[in-house]
């Protein structure tokens, strides 16, 4: 049985509501159109305290379940923002010297196996010679030719400036078909457990995965409302996994699994979709996908996650609930948990029309916009007397402005549930890649090579000191250690960077920085 919030409302025709109730991407396979279980008793049942004419009916306070724990740590940028940061720094927080130098290692390691008998010699890659290839890969998306080749092409009309300057074609083909990101030892280690619970689909990619993930989460703390939903990642590789969702501006590739802060779209956290897994669990895909997300040793507490109606279940919600986090989504009709709404709302329905239940510790609630809206919560009454003001159009063939009582879920999640996409739209508005490859390359916007500075040096932070505290006078953190995570503070910093670095026998910040 549902409880009804009326509304005395006119006719009224046209608009769009701004909740998205089209099917998602895939279905789980795990959440089963089955009976829904029978109605909460009438104790359950409670009717809210809008301003509009209520039913007629005993009713009681709504209850609703807040999570009152606020998030823990500062949110924002975890970097020193009285530092100046070029997309370069930036870049190496995520490729950072030490990352690409096991990406050599491998590699230097796959490729004496490999070149055995090919027709090109091959030398070691190092540290800087890589950060020139992953420059050269930005500017190949930057400026796309038909084939490699065209990028040192000797044709006066076609030829290209700086790739010749960086390095040969012969030595980006190498590196290109020697790229490797795991020992070789272990890769066929795990492929010999293709088809069993022990084998890693993403071990190739498993090393630098973690590390992009690490990045993500310790550059940057997020604001309470998060989202999580899918991106996809164009690709043509066969990779046994890629995906296809009509409803997506990239429609085949990788699938994503993105957890953004709703906020300003930053990726706080991502996991790939590889396919069925042995070790799924019984509560299906949507819910494993949201639960390896909210990461409670990462974020802390207090969180409200918004998610669409692939995620949605009383399940998930409740499991949230118990780890101190507030989730909010639409929701499917016959997705096993929900309560039957058979009948609850019809096409004759007045536009505003409210109805809710609650089974603690979610609250159902359907809404009557130009079509039927339902959606549950765990963090929201299902109604406070708020309004959305829509175009309508009357009898008379004329359009007006009216103020339609709306549900507190379904303006919170139109509100919040956009991270994912907002990212997706400032991936493609702010792109800073022509620095970036700049930067990676050492050249200036005239396309000369930078020189390189011969002075950095390490000198000490403070100008004055005495005997007793010259080991400890002028500490600053360490821009090395902070960019990992890491809070380490160093009398010593680079002369001409101006930027403080740890200098010990056991850790050589200094170095590494200027790599």
């Amino acid at each position: 049985m549902w409880d009804e919030v009326d509304v005395e409302n006119e006719e009224h025709g046209g608009g769009v509501s701004d909740i998205e109730t089209e099917s998602s991407s895939e279905d789980d396979e795990n959440q089963e159109n089955i009976p829904p279980p029978a109605a909460a008793p009438a104790s359950e049942l409670n009717v809210g305290q809008p301003a509009v004419r209520r039913s007629k009916r005993t009713a009681s306070k709504e209850r609703h379940v807040y999570v009152e724990d606020d998030p823990v740590g500062a949110p924002g940028v975890q970097l020193d923002t009285t530092l100046k940061h070029t997309p370069l720094d930036l870049f190496k927080l995520f490729f950072t010297p030490t990352v690409v130098r096991e990406l050599c290692n491998t590699t230097n390691k796959y490729a004496a196996e490999n070149t055995v008998g090919k027709s090109y010699t091959w030398s070691d890659v190092d540290v800087q010679e890589f950060y020139h290839f992953l420059g050269m890969l930005q500017y190949a998306s930057l400026v796309k030719l038909p084939s490699v080749q065209d990028y040192w092409t000797r044709d006066c009309v076609m030829r290209q400036a700086i790739p010749p300057s960086i390095m040969t074609q012969t030595r980006f083909q190498s590196l290109m078909w020697n790229l490797h990101l795991s020992i070789p030892e272990e890769d066929e280690e795990n492929d010999l457990h293709k088809g069993t619970p022990h084998h890693n689909r993403l071990f190739r990619v498993q090393s630098l995965f973690d590390h992009m993930r690490a990045a993500c989460k310790s550059s940057y703390h997020p604001r309470r409302e998060l989202a999580v939903d899918e991106r996809m990642v164009a690709t043509k590789a066969k990779t046994g996994f890629t995906q296809y969702i009509r409803n997506k501006p990239t429609k085949w590739g990788i699938k994503l699994y993105v957890m953004a802060d709703s906020s300003n779209g930053y990726t706080v956290d991502f996991s790939i979709y590889t396919g069925k897994n042995f070790d799924s669990s019984p509560q299906g895909l949507s819910y494993d996908a949201v639960m390896d997300l909210v990461q409670p040793g990462f974020l802390g507490t207090g969180y409200h996650i918004y998610v669409d109606n692939f995620y949605t279940s009383p399940k998930l919600f409740g499991a949230l609930a118990d780890l101190k986090f507030g989730a909010c989504g639409t929701y499917r009709e016959g997705r096993k948990g929900c309560p039957s709404s058979q009948g609850v709302l019809t096409k004759k329905s007045p536009r505003g029309t409210v109805h809710w239940l609650r089974q603690d510790p979610v609250v159902f609630v359907k809404w009557m916009d130009t079509r039927e809206v339902s959606m549950c919560s765990t963090i929201h009454p299902a109604y406070a007397s708020d309004t959305v003001r829509k175009k309508v159009k009357s009898r008379d063939g004329k359009y007006s402005v009216v103020e339609v009582p709306c549900p507190v879920p379904v303006l919170e999640y139109n509100k919040y549930m956009g991270g994912v996409d907002r990212s997706d739209q400032l991936i493609q508005y702010y792109s800073t890649r022509r620095r970036l490859v700049r930067e990676l390359f050492g050249v200036e916007k005239t396309g000369v090579p930078v020189k390189r500075q011969t002075s950095h040096l390490p000198v000490g932070c403070a100008k004055d000191f005495t005997s007793s505290n010259r080991a400890t006078a002028g500490c600053r953190r360490c821009q090395h250690c902070s960019a990992k995570g890491v809070r380490n503070t160093t009398p010593w910093k680079c002369q001409a960077c101006d930027v403080p670095l740890c200098l010990l026998l056991d850790r050589n910040c200094f170095a590494e920085w200027h790599a």
